[in-house]
C-alpha cells in the first residue's frame, strides 16, 4: 500500500530536521533563533504542504521556505533596530523630564528602581533622579549614545513592569496622589537589599 504524498513529504522534513536546524544556525548565528524559525517555519510549512507539486523534492521546497523565513527575520530585526535608535536618538537630546512626568513619581518607585539590574537603576538614577543628559550619562558609563538611550529606555520598561505588580490599579491610572508609601516600605524583592 503506497503512502500519501503528503506523509512522504512530512517523513523527509522530519528525517532532515537536524540539516534545516544547522542551515538556520549558520545564517543567524544563534540556535535559539533558529530554533524558533525552524519551529515558525515547520507549522507554515504544514499548512502549505498543499502547495507541494507533484514530483518536487519537499526538502528543496522547505528549504525556499527556510530562505524567506531568515529575510522575514532579518527585515523584523532591522525595523526593531531603526525604532530603537530613533528613540535613543530622541532621548540623547533630551535633558529634563516633562513636568507631568516628574509630577506623577511615586515614592515607592525609588524603592522598586533599587531592585533592577544594577545597570538599569543606575541609568535611572542618572538620566530620571539626577537631570543629567543621556549624552552625558553615555560618556560616565563608557557606552555609545544610542546604547546609552537603549538602556535607559529598556530600565524605564523594567521599572514600569515592576510598578504595575508592586502597585497593580494605582500605576495604570498614574501616582498622583500616592498613599502607598506604607506598604511599598514592606515590599522587599528576594535576593535585594535595601537601597542606601
Amino acid at each position: 500500500m503506497n503512502e500519501p504524498a503528503g506523509s512522504e513529504a512530512l517523513r523527509a522534513l522530519t528525517e532532515n530536521h537536524r540539516a534545516f536546524l544547522s542551515f538556520l544556525e549558520h545564517r543567524v548565528g544563534d540556535r535559539a533563533t533558529a530554533e524558533d524559525i525552524l519551529q515558525d517555519a515547520f507549522v507554515r510549512g504544514m499548512e502549505r504542504l498543499g502547495q507541494l507539486r507533484e514530483g518536487e523534492s519537499a526538502v528543496a521546497w522547505f528549504y525556499r521556505l527556510l530562505r524567506n523565513a531568515v529575510s522575514d527575520y532579518y527585515r523584523r530585526r532591522a525595523s526593531s533596530n531603526r525604532r530603537l535608535e530613533a528613540f535613543a536618538a530622541e532621548l540623547v537630546g533630551a535633558t529634563e523630564a516633562p513636568p507631568e512626568i516628574a509630577n506623577e513619581v511615586c515614592a515607592c518607585v525609588g524603592r522598586l528602581a533599587a531592585a533592577l539590574k544594577p545597570e538599569y537603576a543606575a541609568a535611572l538614577k542618572r538620566v530620571e533622579v539626577d537631570g543629567i543628559a543621556v549624552k552625558e550619562f553615555a560618556a560616565e558609563a563608557g557606552i555609545s549614545e544610542t546604547n546609552a538611550g537603549v538602556r535607559v529606555f529598556r530600565a524605564r520598561e523594567a521599572l514600569r513592569r515592576e510598578v504595575e505588580r508592586s502597585c497593580r490599579t494605582c500605576a495604570t491610572h498614574g501616582c498622583l496622589d500616592c498613599t502607598c508609601g506604607s506598604a511599598a516600605g514592606d515590599w522587599t524583592p528576594k535576593g535585594s537589599e535595601p537601597a542606601s
